[in-house]
C-alpha cells in the first residue's frame, strides 16, 4: 500500500542514512585525532584507565627532573670530596717530607697553609642550588638529610606513593664551622703520641714550626690519614648513591615507555582498520542516499495513478 501521509520506505532509508552518517563521523574523528577513545563517552572504563596512566606518565616526568636535581647535588659533593682528597694527600706528603732532618719546616708550613685554604674554599664552593653537603658555616643550618624522589607507584586502591633516596650530609660534611667535631677535616684527631690535630677549618689545625718534633709530625700524619680514610668512605658512599640515582632514572624511563605503550593500546586508533571501515561506510552512505532517493520518488508514482 502506498500512502501520501506516510512514506515508510523513505523513513526507513532516512533512519539508516542517519545511522551511517553517525558512524562515518565517528570514524572520521578517530582518523583525524588518532584516538578511538577520545573522551569518556567513547568508553568510560578505558578512558578512566588511560587518564590514570597518563597522570602516572606525567608524575614520572617529574621524577626524572627531581632525579636530575638530586644527581647534581650528589655529583657536586663527590667532586668536591675527591678534590679535597687530592689536596689532603699533598698535605700528607709535605708532612712526610718534614720528617727529613734538614727540612725547612717553616717553608713547608707555608705550602700547607695554602693547601688548607684550598680545602676550605673547595668545601665552600661545593654547593648546588644553595645546597652544600660539604660545608657548614658558624651560623645557619646545614644541608641536613637530602631526600631525592626516585620513583612513584600506585597501589590497588589507586593511591599514589613516592619513594626516596636519602643522603645525610652528616656523613659527608668536611668542615662544620658551628661544631668542628662534626666535620671530617675540622674535627680534632688524637694521635698515638696524644697530640690533637685537625686538618683544616678546625680549632687546632696542623701547623709546623721550626721546633715541631717527630712525634708531633707522626700525630699530624695520623690525623691526615684518618681524614683521608673518612673522605674516601664518604666519596664511595656518594658514588653508590649516584649509581642508584642513575639506575632509578633508567627504570623510570623504561616504566614511562611501557605506560605510554599501554595507553596507546587502549585508546589509539588502528589506522588500517579505521581506513577499511571508512571506505565501507562511505559506500554504505552512497547506497543509503540512493535508497532514500528511490523511496522519495514513490510519491511521483502515486500521481501517475490519477492521470
Amino acid at each position: 500500500m502506498s500512502s501520501i501521509l506516510n512514506n515508510t520506505s523513505a523513513t526507513n532509508a532516512l533512519k539508516t542514512l542517519r545511522q551511517i552518517n553517525g558512524n562515518l563521523a565517528k570514524a572520521q574523528d578517530q582518523i583525524s585525532t588518532g584516538l578511538k577513545i577520545n573522551s569518556s563517552k567513547d568508553g568510560a572504563a578505558f578512558w578512566s584507565i588511560a587518564t590514570t596512566m597518563r597522570s602516572d606518565i606525567k608524575a614520572l616526568d617529574t621524577v626524572n627532573s627531581l632525579l636530575g636535581i638530586g644527581a647534581a647535588k650528589v655529583d657536586t659533593a663527590q667532586v668536591g670530596t675527591d678534590d679535597a682528597i687530592d689536596t689532603t694527600q699533598k698535605i700528607r706528603d709535605l708532612l712526610v717530607s718534614a720528617k727529613e732532618g734538614s727540612a725547612d719546616k717553616t717553608l713547608i708550613q707555608t705550602q700547607i697553609t695554602q693547601l688548607q685554604a684550598n680545602l676550605v674554599n673547595t668545601a665552600k664552593a661545593s654547593s648546588y642550588n644553595g645546597v652544600n653537603m660539604l660545608y657548614k658555616g658558624a651560623t645557619g643550618a646545614g644541608a641536613g638529610v637530602q631526600n631525592i624522589t626516585s620513583s612513584v607507584s600506585r597501589d590497588a586502591s589507586g593511591n599514589l606513593a613516592t619513594t626516596s633516596i636519602s643522603v645525610d650530609s652528616a656523613n659527608t660534611l668536611l668542615i662544620d664551622g658551628a661544631t668542628v667535631a662534626n666535620g671530617i677535616l675540622s674535627k680534632d684527631r688524637t694521635g698515638g703520641n696524644s697530640n690533637n690535630y685537625s686538618v683544616a677549618g678546625g680549632s687546632n689545625n696542623i701547623s709546623l714550626t721550626a721546633t715541631t718534633t717527630d712525634s708531633q709530625l707522626s700525630d699530624m700524619i695520623e690525623a691526615v690519614e684518618g681524614a683521608l680514610k673518612d673522605m674516601t668512605k664518604s666519596s664511595s658512599m656518594l658514588g653508590s648513591v649516584s649509581n642508584r640515582i642513575d639506575s632509578s632514572g633508567e627504570f623510570a624511563k623504561k616504566l614511562q615507555a611501557n605506560l605510554q605503550s599501554g595507553v596507546s593500546r587502549l585508546v589509539d586508533t588502528d589506522m588500517e582498520e579505521a581506513s577499511a571501515k571508512l571506505s565501507a561506510l562511505q559506500t554504505q552512505q552512497q547506497l543509503a542516499v540512493q535508497a532514500l532517493s528511490i523511496a522519495n520518488s514513490n510519491n511521483q508514482n502515486i500521481l501517475s495513478l490519477f492521470r
